[in-house]
């Protein structure tokens, strides 16, 4: 008997013993990971990040298939690629830094996903979106409504002045209205708040673009070309209404159409569901209101 227990011990001697210290390791390492995610989440860099790992599946299968010219680059191109990073995310890289030198990690830490704000819109949203784009058709005034979805637009909110109102069909026209303050530019939704106006997007490059749409049309396929949002454009020369999705845009023609559209993604955005990083859970569908 002790020689089989003795016999047995030295099957599992290998596994290292854990430590408090080791623990505590774990969890630091972890949260970490968890913020760094977190970040990459919240900025660009989550399309790139996607991109990053395209070309690192790309490279491990050039690896297996022994294509050694290929690997060979790739390889050599490595710290020009960081070096590259390191440039094209230094706006952000210093913003992560001070916010992390200015916020409550514990706070931050334990929030509630909750408290954090609502996710998707409802019916009533989308009804009095449809209701201020067509009431501002009507008179041609001219509007720009960027729908937030699976892509953050914090960096698009900073640009412009917060809001953080529930979204109404006369806030929406009074916010438009000519010779307010707050009419030039776009205003952002999450949820079902407005949180930010006079927002300013970036212009689409795309040079087939017909030459009779503006600068507001521009600006609403420029965004739906780097994001996922959804654009409500009422043009102010004409007062038709349009909406800007994936880097096409598309006439609406009537108020049931908007909001058939509006519906139907915003259903598919729900289902469509997500890996959360809160608490280690994962949730198949977005929450509304």
């Amino acid at each position: 008997m002790t020689e089989f227990l003795g016999r047995v011990y030295s099957w599992f001697a290998f596994i290292p013993k854990i430590t408090f210290s080791n623990l505590l390791e774990i969890l630091l390492i972890s949260f970490l990971i968890y913020e760094i995610l977190l970040w990459v989440q919240n900025t660009r860099a989550w399309v790139l990040l996607k991109g990053g790992l395209i070309i690192i599946g790309f490279y491990l299968a050039a690896a297996i298939l022994h294509f050694n010219t290929i690997t060979w680059i790739i390889s050599h191109m490595g710290q020009l690629a960081l070096i590259a990073l390191l440039i094209i995310f230094q706006p952000e890289l210093r913003k992560a830094l001070e916010q992390l030198g200015s916020k409550n990690i514990l706070t931050e830490f334990f929030i509630p996903e909750e408290v954090r704000g609502p996710e998707g819109y409802t019916d009533k949203t989308v009804s009095e979106i449809v209701r201020a784009a067509f009431e501002m058709g009507k008179v041609k005034t001219g509007a720009l409504i960027v729908i937030e979805r699976e892509t953050p637009l914090q960096e698009i909110e900073r640009t412009g002045i917060d809001v953080d109102g529930i979204v109404t069909s006369q806030l929406l026209i009074n916010i438009f209205e000519h010779n307010t303050p707050l009419h030039d530019g776009a205003v952002v939704i999450r949820g079902n708040r407005i949180t930010a106006a006079t927002c300013y997007l970036p212009l689409s490059d795309n040079l087939s673009i017909s030459k009779d749409l503006g600068t507001r049309h521009r600006a609403a396929l420029g965004i739906s070309e780097s994001t996922d949002s959804l654009t409500v454009v009422v043009s102010e020369e004409t007062g038709r209404v349009s909406l800007a999705q994936g880097g096409k845009l598309t006439r609406i023609s009537d108020p049931e159409t908007l909001r058939t559209a509006l519906s139907v993604e915003n259903k598919e955005e729900a289902g469509a569901g997500r890996f959360r990083l809160w608490k280690g859970r994962l949730k198949n569908e977005r929450k509304t209101e």
